[in-house]
């Protein structure tokens, strides 16, 4: 039977060819692409893959929040992180939240294939071009809690700062997340109590140090 796996990547080249590089495989198939972490997270329910490829950095719900969602729901699937970002408290995060892999997007598709397969047999996949030194800060970091961005905030308090860092207003927001403008209001209100924090500058530079959102996605428009 063939291993099913669910893409989760919002840049359609890259998705096309990880579609390609899976589907080339005798004993894989995707069974699905999602081009954010909300999508993901509902379509890794619907269809309960046995792999999830999970980009880090993806808008409404980035990568790490959507693995925990996905874990929650259904922790019979294992999840690899893709990513450009190879800081290892960024990586400790995502494997925190229940990954089971984590590759860097500069990787052969030999070695996507690889890990898939690893991870399929019920063992940690990390990429050995991390490096010796980040090699060891990751693995001596994972299920330790250490230094969880995500601790002090609820599921909804996190989406809410992933759409503020990346420049929605109060209505998009509520938009995108089905409330109402009021109630993100009073979410981001909570927020700044939590965190000490009291406007979006300072939001955005705890949420890119603490890894809910990167640099490059706190530019865009």
């Amino acid at each position: 039977m063939s291993i099913k796996v669910l893409l989760a990547d919002d840049h359609k080249m890259m998705s096309r060819g990880l579609c390609e590089a899976v589907n080339g495989e005798k004993d894989m198939e995707v069974v699905g692409i999602a081009e954010n972490g909300i999508e993901v997270a509902a379509m890794a329910s619907r269809l309960v893959p046995d792999v999830v490829i999970m980009d880090i950095s993806m808008p409404q719900c980035n990568g790490i929040e959507a693995t925990r969602q996905i874990i929650a729901a259904n922790p019979q699937i294992k999840i690899i992180g893709l990513s450009m970002h190879s800081g290892s408290k960024l990586i400790i995060e995502m494997f925190n939240a229940g990954a089971k892999g984590y590759l860097l997007k500069d990787c052969e598709y030999k070695e996507l294939i690889n890990a898939i397969k690893i991870v399929i047999d019920g063992h940690i996949y990390i990429t050995p071009a991390l490096g010796d030194i980040t090699l060891s800060a990751v693995q001596g970091g994972i299920g330790r809690g250490q230094n969880s961005a995500f601790e002090p905030l609820s599921e909804r308090e996190r989406q809410v700062v992933r759409l503020f860092t990346e420049g929605k207003t109060t209505k998009q927001a509520a938009d995108i997340l089905a409330i109402s403008p009021k109630t993100i209001e009073g979410h981001r209100s909570k927020i700044y109590s939590k965190l000490n924090i009291d406007n979006i500058a300072d939001l955005t530079r705890y949420a890119m140090r603490e890894g809910i959102t990167s640099s490059d996605e706190a530019e865009k428009p």
